[in-house]
């Protein structure tokens, strides 16, 4: 006499023809899967036995990472700089002394209301020199004197730190500054009182790394050199240790 239990499984097999089919293949996929990461285990454990890998030849080793070299500003600052400002002003504290804290690159390219483009030429040009993409400013309220909507692009700037920061500014001191035309030292009174200095330059092509020859427009841009120096005396010390031409 059949079981009672063997009658309804049969009868819900014949009810639902696919689904035992459907069970088998899922079934057999999983045995597959397992026999492939049981495969791949072994191979593993043969690589770290013997140190090669399935072909018999040993792996390439990991090249190790090229050490970065620091700043050459930066450095002088270390070694030299932070002993002279401490012995002039008398810090007590080594924590005292004022540092470079960052260095912005602003750009104002007015043509923009007209074409979208140049502000994006300009900002490719900015990525040259800092080394660092530049981010694309728009316009905060609608002018109409000057034809612009707020959100339309009308610019674009930089924030440098740490490295890049005294790689810029290395580049600014000893190549683009010397390049400007009839250059006479920078002002001294373009400090704002908190021991930020601003300097402006009227052509971008200073900078070694825009090829004359291929810049579509000259650009000007504003710098500005932000240190944490509680006063423009100590913040025009600290700039003219970094070699800074401040006229006389």
């Amino acid at each position: 006499m059949a079981d009672p239990d063997e009658k309804k499984t049969r009868k819900a097999a014949l009810a639902q023809p696919g689904k035992p089919e459907r069970a088998d293949k899922t079934a057999a996929k999983a045995d597959k899967a397992e026999k492939a990461k049981a495969a791949r285990a072994e191979k593993g454990d043969k690589v770290a036995a013997d140190g090669k890998d399935g072909k018999g030849e040993k792996p390439a080793a990991p090249r190790p990472p090229e050490p970065r070299v620091p700043a050459r500003l930066k450095v002088e600052f270390e070694q030299t700089i932070r002993g002279k400002l401490a012995a002039q002003f008398g810090y007590k504290n080594r924590l005292q002394t004022p540092i470079l804290d960052k260095i912005v690159i602003n750009m104002g390219i007015g043509e923009g209301v007209a074409d979208r483009k140049k502000v994006e030429s300009a900002a490719v040009d900015l990525a040259l020199i800092a080394g660092q993409k530049a981010v694309i400013t728009k316009a905060r309220k609608s002018i109409a004197t000057y034809k612009v909507r707020a959100g339309q692009p009308i610019g674009c700037k930089v924030t440098l730190r740490q490295a890049r920061m005294y790689e810029f500014l290395d580049r600014l001191i000893n190549i683009a500054l010397p390049r400007v035309r009839d250059f006479r030292g920078l002002s001294p009174k373009s400090f704002d009182g908190r021991g930020n200095y601003t300097l402006g330059i009227k052509e971008h092509i200073v900078f070694p790394e825009i090829d004359y020859d291929k810049a579509a427009d000259i650009w000007g841009m504003d710098i500005t050199v932000c240190t944490t120096a509680r006063s423009d005396e100590e913040a025009r010390a600290l700039l003219t240790a970094f070699n800074f031409p401040f006229r006389q």
